[in-house]
């Protein structure tokens, strides 16, 4: 019986490098990326003990991977510049927002400075 792959050696190389360019992130939050071979890559995040992660998915593409790492990048970011303060029940977007626009510009950079560690085009 053949075993079904979900993701191709070339996806799974740049997931790979993909996932190398967040680590950053991963200092930051209890979030981490495997390598889970023919299934793909797994995002695990929000660790409990003793559970486990609370969350977790799966991808099997690099550009979602990419957008997935970003959004939980600047979400983290956002929510220890507003950690303490009312201004996060704005939600992130209220929390972006609210920055001044040479703030927003410098967050919104970091995703070119991901992307071309990651080897992924904007």
């Amino acid at each position: 019986m053949e075993k079904q792959v979900y993701i191709t050696e070339e996806e799974r190389a740049k997931c790979k490098k993909v996932a190398e360019a967040f680590t950053e992130l991963y200092e930051m939050a209890d979030i981490v990326v495997v390598d889970v071979g023919r299934y793909g890559f797994v995002m695990l995040k929000y660790y409990m003990p003793p559970h486990g992660f609370e969350e977790d998915e799966t991808y099997t593409d690099s550009r979602a991977l990419f957008e997935g790492l970003w959004q939980e990048w600047l979400d983290m970011k956002l929510y220890l510049m507003a950690k303490g303060a009312p201004l996060l029940e704005k939600g992130y977007k209220g929390v972006f927002a609210s920055l001044p626009e040479e703030k927003q510009s410098i967050l919104i950079g970091r995703k070119a400075d991901f992307a071309e560690r990651a080897g992924i085009d904007l």
